[in-house]
């Protein structure tokens, strides 16, 4: 499912218009982009926690030409599910 098709879908099951149900749907990710950059976690009870990891940097080689690279410390968004939600998955 893309992002297209949750907005179709939540327009469809709650009776609203495509435009209402789009407004919800990227306030949802939105606010969630927010919290993730300002290094806050996000926990939907049932569902999952976001949060973002901290990588550092490191020396890494290039696998064709054999050339040192500097890799530049980076911060990245991780997804844990919850237990409902993977109970859910492995029905």
């Amino acid at each position: 499912m893309n992002k297209s098709e949750l907005i179709k879908t939540l327009a469809e099951k709650n009776d609203i218009h495509v435009d209402e149900a789009s407004m919800v749907v990227n306030t949802f990710f939105d606010s969630i982009k927010d919290s993730l950059s300002n290094d806050e976690r996000v926990e939907i009870r049932g569902f999952g926690s976001f949060k973002v990891k901290d990588y550092g940097g490191y020396t890494g080689r290039n696998p064709k030409t054999g050339d040192v690279v500097k890799v530049s410390p980076k911060k990245l968004p991780f997804f844990r599910p919850g237990k409902e939600l993977k109970e859910f998955v492995n029905k």
